[in-house]
């Protein structure tokens, strides 16, 4: 649900994502090594095809991740436009409270 003030309190799916990564790459490993050892290598190439897109999502969300808060994906994507007071956090009596937690 949005609540108006997102890029002050977003949350970055990147931890998830780093998780089901480790956890695809585990199971894509394990079922090339099973299929291989089965002798079914149409099958075993099959993941390790997938264990290899696995392995490169995980390498990019590392990267995102050593990237920091501030990540912006490219020189073309311009960085949030200043706040200009439009998303000024109010307490229950309308008087405005500091941005920080």
């Amino acid at each position: 649900m949005r609540t108006g003030d997102e890029p002050l309190h977003a949350r970055s799916p990147l931890r998830m994502r780093l998780g089901l990564a480790l956890w695809g790459l585990l199971w894509t490993v394990a079922g090339a090594v099973a299929f291989a050892m089965a002798g079914r290598p149409q099958w075993a190439a099959a993941c390790a095809a997938l264990a290899l897109v696995t392995l490169t999502d995980l390498a990019l969300v590392i990267r995102h991740i050593r990237q920091g808060p501030h990540y912006q994906p490219g020189r073309s994507i311009p960085p949030y436009e200043p706040d200009r007071g439009r998303n000024v956090l109010r307490d229950r009596a309308g008087r405005r409270r500091d941005s920080r937690p």
